[in-house]
C-alpha cells in the first residue's frame, strides 16, 4: 500500500525536481550577477583607498586619514568617518570596539546571499540524485507493468532511465557554478576585510598619537 503511494509520487516527482533545479539555477545566476558587480565595486574602492593608505605610511603622515573621510562612497571612508566622529565626541577610548563593530556590519552586507550559494552548491547534487532515483523507480515500475501485459518495452525503459539521469546532471550543473562563485566571492570579501583591518591599525595608531 505504502509502496504504491511512493510509486505514484515517483510518476511526477522526477519532472517536478527538474523544474525545482531550474528555478534554483535562475536564482543562483541572479545572485551571482548581483554579487559580482557589488563586490567588484567594493574591491575597486578598497584598492583605491589601499594605495592612499600606503602613501600615508610612506610619508608617515597619519593626518591624511582625515582627508579620506570626505569620500563617503567608499567603505573605508565611512569607517574613518565613524572613527573621527567617535574621537571628537569620546576620545580614544573604545575606538577599537567601534571599528570592529562597523567591520562586522559591513562584512554582513558583503556576504549577503553567499550562504544561499554555499547551500545550493552542497545540496543541488543530492536534489538531482533524488530526481534520478524517482525517475528510475518510475522506469522499473513501467517495466513491471509492461511485463504484466506481455509487451516488449525494453527501449522505452532504457530511455526512461536515461531521462532520469538528466536530473543528476542538472544538479551538478547548478551546483558547480554556485560553489565556484561562493569561493571567489569569499576571497574578495576577505581581501576587503584585510584592508579594513589594516585601516583599523592605522586608526589605533592615530588615536594613540592624539591621546
Amino acid at each position: 500500500m505504502l509502496t504504491e503511494k511512493i510509486f505514484t509520487v515517483a510518476q511526477n516527482g522526477a519532472e517536478g525536481i527538474l523544474w525545482l533545479l531550474i528555478l534554483l539555477s535562475v536564482m543562483s545566476v541572479t545572485i551571482i550577477i548581483e554579487r559580482y558587480w557589488t563586490l567588484k565595486n567594493y574591491k575597486t574602492q578598497s584598492d583605491k583607498v589601499r594605495n592612499q593608505l600606503l602613501e600615508a605610511l610612506k610619508s608617515n603622515n597619519l593626518a591624511e586619514l582625515e582627508e579620506m573621510t570626505k569620500d563617503k562612497e567608499t567603505l573605508e571612508g565611512r569607517v574613518l568617518s565613524h572613527f573621527f566622529k567617535h574621537i571628537k565626541e569620546n576620545g580614544p577610548q573604545g575606538v577599537e570596539e567601534i571599528i570592529n563593530s562597523h567591520i562586522i556590519f559591513e562584512k554582513q552586507k558583503m556576504e549577503k546571499s553567499l550562504n544561499f550559494l554555499a547551500t545550493l552548491g552542497s545540496n543541488a547534487p543530492f536534489i538531482g540524485l533524488l530526481g534520478t532515483v524517482l525517475g528510475i523507480m518510475k522506469a522499473f515500475n513501467d517495466l513491471g507493468v509492461a511485463q504484466g501485459i506481455s509487451q516488449s518495452s525494453g527501449p522505452s525503459i532504457m530511455a526512461g532511465i536515461a531521462e532520469a539521469l538528466v536530473a543528476t546532471a542538472v544538479g551538478l550543473f547548478v551546483a558547480i557554478p554556485a560553489v565556484i562563485a561562493f569561493n571567489t566571492f569569499q576571497k574578495q570579501v576577505r581581501y576587503v576585510i584585510q584592508n579594513l583591518e589594516g585601516l583599523k591599525e592605522l586608526c589605533l595608531a592615530y588615536s594613540k598619537k592624539k591621546g
